[in-house]
């Protein structure tokens, strides 16, 4: 019984290429730098950005608007 489990995990691992692209597709961005700012102290206060990162990623967005 094993073996037309392996030819069907064969197959499917054969057929990923040809399902790929390229292609990066990315919704339109429409936040405001407020929200921005809110998002990105969010994200420091969950621990998914350093200070560092916090820090220059804050000055980014707010020499962005001058």
């Amino acid at each position: 019984m094993k073996f037309p489990t392996m030819v069907l995990a064969a197959a499917a691992v054969l057929a990923l290429p040809a399902c790929s692209s390229t292609e990066v597709v990315r919704a339109p961005v429409e936040a405001t730098i407020g929200q921005q700012l809110i998002d990105l102290k969010s994200a420091f206060n969950n621990g998914a950005l350093s200070r560092s990162e916090y820090d220059s990623q804050r000055r980014r967005l707010i020499d962005s608007v001058k």
